[in-house]
């Protein structure tokens, strides 16, 4: 993947260890490690050894109770990754070492195998999640009128994962539009409306009121797929096509207000364009995990085309056990008596909450530096006793010495909750994991899932 390589990290610490790597670049190289590579993190060298077997051998060196984003590499790191056969990395400036290394690698040592675990990707990419857009502010009003006898004054639709308004319903038109839906991925759209009062209508599957939309008559229904939650829309895309759409605001089963007047186009393409500013996480999500999963097996028969054929097998297979834990999240989901749970730390799931129509609240953004205020805090907390939350959710890297982090010691103190369960960003491992074999599969399927039951009250 080929995205805009950083322009952070000029100066200071970060700025020392990424000259220190590039002067490695200078000493001589042999090459001679054909039998061997590196990860970026503890997840790609899961991966890269269940699609290698016994024929190539892969090093993570970030250290157990760590993750690789921030990390700060040791001197002679590239040196040795230049004397392997294959680097498997993330190219996305969370990763900024990593990308580095890599960009100098692709200079100076071209017998490396450059492996992007998000090549192909581009089109699923969730924009980040951590600043709320305009539509955040617009919460609903009480409604105690007829539903079915509303009259709509406004309508504004809303990207969900960004909160960056796309589109608004003027009189009897349309301005803007549904971003561009990738095949084989999807958009999740907000939609926000308002009565002649310029009241915002409630929207929910337990609200008078629910959003959804169809397929205009006689156009294209082949191309995506459009599923109603209540308070959004997901739109799934097939095959690459334009098609027309008109939303529809229910009550009651039936249809009270449409936007049949002016119908809106919506675009089906091969590859959309990633969003400016992204989400990394795509290694929490069981289904774009098989494809970095088959990205990696091109990669390594790229390195060893003899085996190529072997390491296409042992991906498949593996992809089958990642297939069994999407179906374990479907039915977590289909389970689940609440769709909110509360994670005492920074947010590395937002792929999962968008997969499978959860929200994990946090008080903090995406980035696991960021600062966490007491208003923060007290918001976190006044939202588990508003929805009687009994477990919350907290990261284990947070606190690598077993203990709970400060800010769930905090939210339990202060709450009605009594209970903490760990869920791991499956990026890193600690020495016990490690010591019990667990990869990435074992800590969805030992930790999170688990976790995320008792969360949701899908016991």
């Amino acid at each position: 993947m080929k995205l805009s390589r950083r322009s952070v990290l000029q100066t200071g610490a970060g700025a020392l260890a990424i000259s220190t790597l590039a002067g490695c670049l200078s000493e001589p190289d042999n090459g001679d490690n054909p039998d061997g590579g590196y990860a970026a993190f503890f997840t790609l060298e899961d991966w890269a050894e269940q699609i290698a077997g016994d024929e190539m051998s892969f090093e993570n060196p970030v250290p157990a109770g760590e993750m690789g984003h921030g990390w700060e590499p040791p001197g002679d790191l590239q040196r040795d990754i230049a004397e392997s056969s294959a680097f498997v990395y993330l190219e996305t400036v969370e990763f900024a070492w990593a990308q580095d290394v890599a960009a100098d690698l692709e200079i100076d040592y071209d017998h490396v195998e450059l492996i992007d675990g998000m090549a192909g990707l581009e089109s699923q990419l969730l924009p980040l999640g951590d600043e709320e857009g305009d539509g955040a502010d617009r919460q609903p009003d009480e409604y105690d009128g007829d539903p079915t006898e509303v009259s709509v004054g406004g309508f504004d639709v809303y990207h969900r994962s960004s909160g960056t308004e796309v589109a608004y319903w003027h009189n009897d038109h349309w301005h803007g539009a549904v971003p561009e839906i990738a095949v084989d991925g999807s958009v999740a759209i907000d939609g926000i409306f308002e009565d002649d009062d310029g009241r915002v209508l409630p929207l929910g599957e337990d609200e008078p009121f629910q959003i959804d939309a169809r397929v205009v008559d006689g156009a294209d229904e082949d191309v995506l797929t459009i599923e109603s939650r209540g308070d959004h829309i997901v739109f799934r895309g097939h095959e690459t096509g334009r098609t027309r759409i008109v939303f529809e605001l229910v009550a009651d089963g039936e249809v009270v207000w449409d936007t049949s007047a002016d119908n809106m186009s919506v675009d089906v393409v091969e590859d959309a364009e990633p969003p400016e500013s992204y989400d990394p996480h795509v290694w929490v999500d069981p289904v774009l995990a098989q494809d970095v999963v088959e990205t990696i097996a091109d990669g390594l028969a790229e390195v060893d085309p003899d085996n190529a054929e072997l390491y296409a097998d042992n991906a498949a297979e593996y992809n089958e056990r990642l297939e069994e834990i999407h179906q374990q999240f479907e039915e977590l989901a289909a389970d689940a008596d609440r769709n909110l749970a509360i994670l005492a730390g920074h947010d590395s799931f937002q792929y999962l909450e968008h997969r499978y129509d959860f929200e994990l609240h946090t008080p903090v953004n995406i980035s696991p530096d960021a600062d966490i205020t007491e208003e923060d805090v007290a918001e976190t907390i006044d939202l588990v006793d508003e929805h009687g939350i009994e477990t919350i959710l907290y990261d284990p890297f947070e606190s690598p010495d077993g203990e709970l982090p400060d800010t769930a010691e905090l939210i339990l103190e202060g709450s009605g909750a009594s209970d903490a369960k760990p869920i791991s960003p499956v990026e890193g491992t600690t020495e016990e994991w490690s010591d019990d074999d667990w990869g990435w599969v074992e800590q969805m399927e030992e930790l999170n899932l688990p976790s995320l039951r008792q969360a949701l009250d899908a016991e």
